[in-house]
C-alpha cells in the first residue's frame, strides 16, 4: 500500500497487533513465573532506582501465550510483519532487534552458501558486510563508488562499473551497495537494478538510512520501490523505533526465503526484544495512520533550517549540484543537513564541540563536514535553538583572532576512484581466519608494490577503505597512499598513522608453502 493512497480501513491502518498485545499483557498483571527475572519491572520496588527503566519492563516479556515468536512468527508477530511488508512495499518483512548489522549478515549468509562464492560489492560499505562476507568465506569483487568533485564524498558504483562486473563475473551470487550514505548523498539505483534483474542476479541494498524513503513525495524513492530484492533498514536511524530495531524487506523470486528464515535466527538471539519488536509495529502504525502529513511537520523543520543557515554567510549546507542522468551525487535526504564552515577555518569536528557547547548534537562529523539527522519528530522549534546556537557561534568567530583560516583537505584530490587501476577489483577472500603476527611483517611504503595488504587502510575522509587485507598494492593504489601521506591525510585502520610503513602479508618460499598445504 503507499502511503498516498486513499484507507479502505482506517481501523487496519491504526492497528498495532504487536505493540497492542504488550499492552494486554501489561494491563493484566499476572503472575509472573518465567522469563525475564526483573518481573515486569518488579525488582526495582517503587523507589527512585530504575524507575523510569522499570515502566519499559513492564512490557519487556518473553515467549509466552499470546506474544508469538519471531523466529516462527504465527500470531500478533507475524500480523505486525504483514502490516510492515504493506506499508513499506515488501512481499515480505522481518523484524531485526540487532540493528541493519543481522539484516546484512543474513542476506550475505543466504546467498554466499559455499566457501568461495564471489559477491559483488560496493567499495564503501559498513563494517558488518566485511563481517558477513568473513563469516560466509566469501570472495568480494570491490567497485569503486562513484566521488561527488564537489564534496569528495563517495556515492554508488556508476551503472558502467557494474555492467563491467556483471559482465567478468557472470556466476556472481549478488550485487550489494549501500544508498544512502551516511550523509544522506545517492543516485538513482534504478540503473542498477535493471542491470541485476536482466543478469538474474539479486539487488541487496544496505539502506539502513532511508527507512523512510518512498513514504512522501519529497523523500527519494525507496530501494523496493527501484526493484532490489533484499532491502536492510535500520528503522531507529531516520523513523521511531527503539535502538537497533530494524527491518529486512524481501520481493521476487531470487533470494531463498526459508534459507534467509534460517539465517536469521543464526545470527540473532533466540530471546528477541519485544519492547524493541514493539516499537518497530509502533513506528510502523504511526506511518501507515498519519500518511503523508506525519512527515510534513519534520520536513517542514527541515527546509526551514535550509532556509536558516542561508542567513550565516560563513556556513553552508551540502546540495546536490548536477542532477542529471548518471550524476554521482543527484539525490539529498531533507532529512540529512550536511553542514560545513564555508570559511574553512573550522573543520567539522570543531563545528560540532561547537554546537555541542550550544546544547545541539550532531549525528557526526569528519575533517569538513558536521551532519545533522533530522526525523518526522524534528520540531521548528528544534530548529530554531539550531539557528540561535549558529548566531552565537557567528558572534564568537567574528570576536576569534586566534584561528587562522586554513583550505580543507578535499579527499577528491586522490583519485579515490580508481584501485589498482580498475573501478572492478580482482576478488578478495575472506574468511574468520586471523592474521597473526607471523603472518605478517613491516616494510617501508615505496617498497610494498605489488605484496598482499596485512592492515586496513581507511583515508578518513571519506572513509573509503582504500586497501583491505588480503588484497594486491597496486602501482596506482601505492602513488596514491603516497600522496595520502604527503598530504598528511588522517588514516583509520593502520599500525603506523604516519603511512611511512605498512604491514603486508609475508610471503612464502615455495617449499615451505608445499609443507604447509601438506599438514593441512
Amino acid at each position: 500500500m503507499s502511503i498516498g493512497e486513499d484507507k479502505k480501513d482506517d481501523e487496519i491502518n491504526v492497528k498495532a497487533p504487536l505493540y497492542e498485545a504488550l499492552l494486554r499483557y501489561k494491563e493484566r498483571k499476572d503472575a509472573s513465573f518465567h522469563v525475564p527475572g526483573h518481573k515486569n519491572g518488579m525488582s526495582y520496588g517503587g523507589g527512585d532506582l530504575g524507575k523510569e527503566l522499570s515502566q519499559v519492563m513492564k512490557i519487556d516479556v518473553t515467549e509466552i501465550t499470546g506474544t508469538d515468536d519471531l523466529h516462527h512468527p504465527e500470531g500478533v508477530i507475524r500480523e505486525a510483519q504483514l502490516l510492515a511488508a504493506e506499508t513499506f512495499g515488501a512481499e515480505e518483512s522481518f523484524f531485526l532487534v540487532g540493528g541493519s548489522t543481522a539484516g546484512n549478515l543474513a542476506l550475505i549468509l543466504s546467498v554466499c552458501t559455499a566457501p568461495g562464492d564471489v559477491l559483488l560489492v560496493q567499495r564503501n560499505v559498513h563494517k558488518s558486510v566485511i563481517h558477513g562476507l568473513m563469516l560466509a568465506n566469501a570472495n568480494a569483487v570491490f567497485l569503486a563508488p562513484q566521488h561527488d568533485a564537489g564534496s569528495g564524498l563517495a556515492t554508488i558504483p556508476s551503472e558502467a562499473t557494474v555492467r563491467e562486473a556483471l559482465r567478468r563475473y557472470p556466476g556472481a551470487k549478488g550485487l550489494l551497495v549501500t544508498h544512502p550514505n551516511y550523509y544522506g548523498m545517492g543516485s538513482s539505483l534504478r540503473p542498477l537494478a535493471a542491470l541485476c534483474r536482466a543478469s538474474g542476479v539479486p539487488l541487496l541494498v544496505d539502506e539502513a538510512h532511508g527507512a523512510h524513503y518512498g513514504l512522501h513525495p519529497a523523500l527519494p524513492e525507496s530501494a523496493l520501490q527501484v526493484g532490489a530484492d533484499g532491502v536492510v533498514q535500520s528503522t531507529h536511524k531516520m523513523l521511531t523505533a527503539l535502538t537497533m530495531g530494524a527491518m529486512l524487506h524481501v520481493q521476487g523470486g531470487l533470494l531463498d526465503r526459508n534459507l534467509l528464515r534460517q539465517r536469521l535466527a543464526m545470527v540473532q538471539s533466540s530471546s528477541p526484544s519485544y519492547p524493541i519488536m514493539a516499537s518497530l509495529d509502533l513506528s510502523r502504525s504511526q506511518i501507515q495512520s498519519g500518511g503523508q502529513a506525519y512527515f510534513e511537520g519534520g520536513l517542514a523543520a527541515a527546509e526551514k533550517l535550509r532556509l536558516g543557515v542561508q542567513a550565516y554567510p560563513s556556513f553552508g549546507i551540502l546540495e546536490p549540484g548536477a542532477r542529471g542522468e548518471g550524476a554521482a551525487y543527484a539525490i539529498q535526504d531533507p532529512f540529512k543537513a550536511v553542514l560545513y564552515d564555508r570559511t574553512g577555518r573550522w573543520s567539522g569536528y570543531e563545528l560540532q564541540e561547537k554546537l555541542e557547547e550550544e546544547g545541539c548534537v550532531p549525528e557526526m562529523s569528519d575533517d569538513r563536514y558536521s551532519v545533522l539527522a533530522l526525523s518526522p519528530a524534528t520540531t521548528e522549534e528544534d530548529v530554531t535553538r539550531l539557528l540561535q546556537a549558529l548566531e552565537r557561534i557567528e558572534a564568537t568567530r567574528a570576536r576569534d583572532t586566534t584561528s587562522e583560516q586554513r583550505k580543507p583537505q578535499n579527499p577528491s584530490s586522490f583519485e579515490f576512484s580508481t584501485w589498482n587501476n580498475a573501478a572492478v577489483s580482482t576478488p578478495v577472500a575472506f574468511g574468520l581466519r586471523p592474521l597473526s603476527p607471523n603472518d605478517r611483517e613491516t616494510l617501508p611504503l615505496e617498497q610494498c608494490a605489488g605484496r598482499l595488504a596485512g592492515e586496513m587502510v581507511i583515508p578518513y575522509p571519506p572513509g573509503i577503505p582504500l586497501l583491505y587485507p588480503g588484497e594486491e598494492i597496486g602501482e596506482q593504489t601505492l602513488k596514491q597512499l603516497i600522496a595520502l601521506r604527503q598530504a598528511k591525510a588522517k588514516c583509520q585502520g593502520t599500525a603506523d598513522v604516519t603511512l611511512s610503513t605498512l604491514q603486508v602479508i609475508k610471503k612464502i618460499a615455495p617449499k615451505a608453502k608445499e609443507r604447509k598445504q601438506g599438514t593441512n
